[in-house]
């Protein structure tokens, strides 16, 4: 493992990498294909170079990371040369505000262990009923014939769940869908900020966006009743909300629970994420299964079999191999967090090069997951590769579907067993179709990875299995 320089003539000893020769004849082009399509862009980059390559973007430089020796170092070994890029540490603060995707430093772990209750194995087992039972309803009226934007149900499955779990069955139905779109408006208006070539130095919403500071207006009202309901009754009602709630700290000698602020920070944090990524995730799995109808047989044959046409729960999820093995796959193929930005804060080194401060470390786990040499024969989707040995095998930071380093997600494992939950209930009742043959889904590097124009599938429904 390499060492943190000590010294700045130790730093200026080290090479400085040399820019990349991408195939861009000026800087308006590159503007162009960074708003434009960034995959293409991080695939041009990841051509022009090996490990690390650098390149220009507008005033300031960019280093890709794209290996799992370097990425390691960027994200743990090094970690506190870094922080998060200007899209999270800037321009996401009026949703996010301090909240763990934002936060930094010291007040980053405390927050990290304030949370940490809310995600213990024994709280996220209870919420593997509701999240099944929430698939069953989503596929009751769905008729066979039927074509239907799967991007969007996931999204109303998902949020559905996430409002559960966030804030208890008894508030589902009041507040979960009006927050829902509230939610998409204001990230509507921050997907546009993080797009435009010409930005705000301020990170509020500008009087002029009406919508915008609307929506987030409703969405802090709301979770602030929310708390302030919690607060009259404190206990663990089950639910995200009231564990942050109860929750206390005492790592520096004195006990610290939340303030009202903190606490609407994570819910937001946690309301944003809990959803957006799996909800992605699942169609992305759909999709691969309507692509790949032995291996979807293959999911629905395991499911029939330890299932019997009885709703999942937790304890089948053992019995269920081949399901989470699609899942990881998928979430190698399509990771919905397709791009991890660092900001140096100060000078520093990486793979035995020179970083200057303020540069740019970009580390792309599409990239990364699509290395041939830790993922063979890397874009085809090949499931069974996920066995144990195969597993133990990975260089660490090899596979990143959740990120890395102490800011790995602390939800990682609910996400996981939610997407497990719901791919073996679904499949259990429907088997989806492309919408004909051919028919190639574009992904679309937004904030996340996204299926550009949604993702029509076609319905058939199941005969039940008894």
């Amino acid at each position: 493992m390499p060492e943190a320089p000590e010294m700045t003539d130790t730093l200026d000893t080290l090479p400085l990498l040399p820019v990349a020769p991408l195939p861009l004849k000026d800087q308006a082009r590159l503007l162009a294909i960074f708003f434009g399509d960034r995959l293409q862009m991080l695939l041009r980059f990841a051509e022009s170079g090996g490990e690390l390559s650098r390149f220009r973007f507008a005033s300031r430089y960019v280093v890709l990371a794209n290996a799992p020796g370097v990425v390691g170092e960027a994200l743990l070994e090094r970690e506190a040369d870094y922080r998060k890029g200007p899209a999270l540490s800037v321009y996401s603060r009026p949703l996010l505000g301090n909240g763990l995707l934002t936060s930094e430093g010291g007040f980053h772990r405390k927050q990290r262990r304030l949370s940490a209750p809310a995600f213990a194995h024994r709280q996220i087992v209870g919420y593997a009923k509701p999240m099944a039972e929430a698939a069953e309803r989503l596929q009751e009226p769905w008729t066979t014939g039927q074509t239907l934007d799967v991007s969007r149900e996931m999204m109303r499955l998902t949020l559905g769940i996430v409002g559960t779990t966030l804030f208890g069955v008894g508030n589902l139905e009041d507040d979960a869908d009006t927050l829902g779109r509230s939610l998409t408006t204001v990230m509507q208006y921050f997907l546009k900020v993080i797009q435009s070539p010409v930005r705000l130095f301020s990170a509020t919403i500008p009087p002029w966006e009406v919508r915008a500071k609307a929506s987030l207006g409703h969405l802090d009202a709301t979770i602030y009743r929310l708390i302030a309901d919690r607060r009259r009754e404190p206990r663990n009602a089950g639910d995200l909300l009231s564990v942050l709630l109860l929750a206390q700290d005492t790592e520096d000698g004195e006990t610290a629970t939340m303030t009202d602020q903190q606490v609407r920070d994570e819910v937001m944090t946690l309301f944003l994420a809990g959803h957006e990524t799996t909800s992605n995730a699942l169609t992305w799995t759909w999709y691969l299964l309507a692509k790949h109808p032995l291996i979807y047989a293959k999911v629905q044959a395991e499911v029939d079999e330890v299932l019997g046409g009885r709703t999942p729960t937790y304890d089948d999820l053992s019995r269920l191999p081949v399901t989470l093995q699609v899942l990881k796959e998928s979430l190698r193929l399509y990771p919905p967090v397709y791009a991890i930005v660092r900001q140096a804060t100060t000078d520093t080194q990486l793979g035995g090069k020179r970083i200057p401060a303020r540069a740019i470390v970009l580390v792309s786990p599409y990239l990364l997951h699509r290395r041939p040499e830790t993922f063979p024969e890397p874009d085809r989707f090949l499931p069974e590769r996920w066995t144990a040995p195969f597993e133990k095998s990975l260089p660490r930071h090899a596979y990143l579907p959740f990120g890395g380093g102490p800011r790995i997600c602390i939800g990682a494992a609910f996400a996981l067993m939610e997407g497990h939950l719901l791919l073996a209930t679904l499949a259990q009742r429907i088997t989806f179709r492309l919408p004909h043959t051919g028919y190639e889904a574009t992904p679309e590097p937004l904030i996340t990875l996204r299926p550009r124009g949604g993702l029509p599938l076609v319905v058939t429904r199941r005969t039940a299995t008894v």
